[in-house]
């Protein structure tokens, strides 16, 4: 019996032992709730969708190259005109499509010509092929210059904006293929103002090379919907209509945020400049620099006989500006330099009250603005709108009839889902 107790006594000892040993104390319970909620944010995380890689219209080589077979193809391009930084040309080759020229827009093949530049024909050292400039003697192809061709295909990079003029360029093009039974393919690509509308509908009497078509200054299309808009519309000479095929992106929208990889010419250099692009551009009708011959182009302003403002700047020859606006002199202005890439993408207007305070506060207003102005904005009531007082929102108002008009006739082109 004396040894039963004995045993039953050391036997109760471990199982407290054991206990003991086994209570969570504060640190275990504190690594078991991290742990388990580490779990919880692994699993939701695992559910969460990272966004599609944008497959552009040029990567989709199934739905475009059957068409080129024993063709003799022109390509309408520019430095933009790559897939994973590789040039479509080259691409092609490879593939042994028969390209037989390049047509160049503005800023060049390369895209290292200035602004308004004349771009000179030649040859590209690279492939041997002739290079036609669309921005020289002649901005339309000419018949002669495409009797031999079956095919032209346009991809080049567009930034949103009625007066950056490669979507002028791919006018003519479409305009000189509908004249010679041509076909005209264009690869689509995002437009990174694509994301809203704003602006004043071009009129009639001032259609230019800035200002080709009656649509707002940001219209909210890509290259491939403008194209079957400027179709659809029966905007090419004598309402003419072009044999036209447009190859749409993958995994895009209008509400896509796009960052492009190759700046589209040399005074757009990053996202930022892009995005004040269609606000800012305002001023090259008028005295005022925009930063062409800085490393910022497009994100400050200035002027040499203005005295206020936060930032001044010096114009010097720069790649794409050869000679700048008040090259070698003080401008004194504005930067735009700190304001977020995300402030500005969600904005989803022309910005006027840079114009419109500058204007102000310039001290030589008789000399402000210059005749470029119209043909930029596409009417003739701006100036007189900021001359006489008018606010942003005064003027704003005067859009928005015609502008309700464009987003109704818009929706008929639209090949991706439009933004919110």
């Amino acid at each position: 019996m004396k040894n039963w107790f004995k045993f039953s006594f050391l036997l109760f000892i471990v199982i407290i032992v054991s206990c003991a040993n086994n209570e969570p104390t504060e640190s275990t319970a504190q690594n078991t709730k991290q742990s388990s909620q580490q779990t919880a944010q692994d699993e939701v995380k695992s559910r969460q969708v990272e966004p599609k890689k944008i497959v552009l219209g040029a990567s989709k080589f199934t739905e475009y190259l059957p068409q080129l077979n024993g063709k003799k193809v022109g390509l309408v391009v520019n430095q933009t005109s790559a897939i994973d930084e590789r040039h479509l040309v080259d691409i092609l080759l490879e593939k042994k499509v028969n390209i037989t020229k390049i047509f160049a827009p503005e800023h060049g093949f390369r895209g290292k010509a200035d602004a308004g530049e004349l771009v000179k024909s030649g040859k590209d050292v690279k492939t041997g092929l002739p290079i036609i400039s669309l921005y020289g003697a002649n901005k339309k192809p000419s018949k002669s210059m495409i009797q031999d061709l079956d095919i032209l295909i346009f991809d080049i990079q567009d930034v949103g904006a009625r007066f950056y003029t490669y979507i002028s360029t791919m006018h003519y093009v479409m305009e000189a293929a509908a004249e010679n039974d041509k076909k005209v393919i264009v690869l689509d690509r995002p437009n990174p103002n694509g994301h809203y509308i704003d602006g004043p509908i071009r009129k009639d009497n001032l259609k230019s090379f800035v200002g080709m078509h009656p649509i707002p200054i940001v219209h909210g299309l890509t290259v491939g919907e403008l194209a079957k808009m400027i179709n659809g519309e029966r905007w090419l000479k004598g309402g003419l209509t072009c044999d036209l095929t447009v190859i749409k992106c993958d995994n895009y929208d209008h509400n896509t945020f796009y960052e492009l990889p190759i700046k589209p010419s040399p005074n757009l250099p990053n996202i930022r400049s892009i995005y004040l692009y269609p606000s800012l551009c305002l001023f090259e009708g008028t005295v005022v620099s925009v930063g062409r011959g800085t490393a910022t182009p497009f994100q400050i302003y200035g002027h040499p006989a203005f005295k206020g403002g936060n930032y001044e700047f010096t114009p010097k020859p720069t790649e794409g500006a050869k000679n700048p606006p008040y090259n070698g002199k003080l401008c004194n202005g504005f930067s735009l330099l700190n304001e977020s890439i995300t402030t500005l993408q969600q904005a989803k207007r022309l910005e006027l009250e840079y114009l419109i305070d500058y204007y102000n506060a310039f001290p030589q207003k008789d000399n402000f603005f210059n005749n470029f102005l119209p043909k930029l904005v596409g009417n003739y009531d701006l100036r007189k709108q900021i001359e006489s007082g008018k606010t942003a929102a005064e003027i704003r108002a005067t859009w928005e009839k015609d502008l309700e008009s464009y987003r109704q006739i818009r929706k008929n082109y639209l090949l991706y889902n439009d933004f919110k």
